[in-house]
């Protein structure tokens, strides 16, 4: 079952280095270039990639990072300058996908790996920091646009220009944008909440995050 007609654009990989945020600099592994033929897929990520913040970064519910480039336009417009991809700190730069199409919990099929959908990805202050707009954090969040993460049920191989195809459809149905939206914007929706902690699939610290809104709602 291919919802659309997803494609791998690029592949996209890179380690920890100095990011310049405000007067002060930090680690951040959110510069990533894109790598040539077949990559490793496993259920730590790509080789060659790395994270800085392993305490919100990486692990096995977030091992791969995907975006799509069908956004780059409309960032480019906003921002004012062009979009490569990896400018949003992703490891697979996507065309033909939405926010809309995917649910939290489906199963992907992309060369000889399997991996399921755990959870949208929220960005943090170094997005903002990599493109010198601190605004851009708030304004992914704002928007939906923010991509999400992959964990990775069976290991394989993978290259840039291999279709991405939804094998198994999570039964609760939540789409990313649905996630995003109960996460981001209607925070006293218990319901919306319940729903989503009802999945299997949700990464661990969105159930946490989510557990302790809905105890103090």
């Amino acid at each position: 079952m291919n919802v659309g007609n997803t494609i791998v654009a690029s592949i996209n990989v890179g380690m920890p280095d100095q990011l310049k945020h405000g007067n002060k600099e930090v680690q951040s592994g959110i510069r990533k270039a894109p790598v040539v033929g077949n990559i490793r897929i496993s259920s730590n990520g790509l080789p060659g990639d790395g994270q800085a913040d392993l305490k919100h970064h990486g692990g096995p519910d977030k091992a791969i990072c995907a975006y799509s480039a069908d956004h780059f336009p409309y960032w480019e417009e906003r921002l004012g300058f062009p979009l490569s991809a990896g400018a949003f700190g992703e490891n697979f730069t996507l065309t033909g996908w939405s926010e809309s199409d995917w649910c939290i919990g489906d199963h992907v099929r992309v060369g000889t790996a399997l991996l399921q959908i755990s959870q949208p990805r929220q960005p943090c202050y170094k997005l903002g920091a990599r493109h010198e707009r601190p605004e851009l954090t708030a304004w992914v969040t704002e928007n939906g646009y923010t991509g999400f993460y992959f964990r990775v049920l069976v290991e394989g191989e993978a290259a840039a220009g291999d279709s991405m195809v939804v094998i198994e459809r999570d039964l609760a149905g939540i789409t990313i944008a649905e996630a995003n939206r109960v996460m981001h914007h209607d925070k006293t929706d218990a319901s919306g909440i319940k729903r989503l902690l009802a999945v299997p699939a949700l990464s661990e610290s969105w159930r946490e995050t989510l557990t302790e809104r809905l105890n103090r709602i």
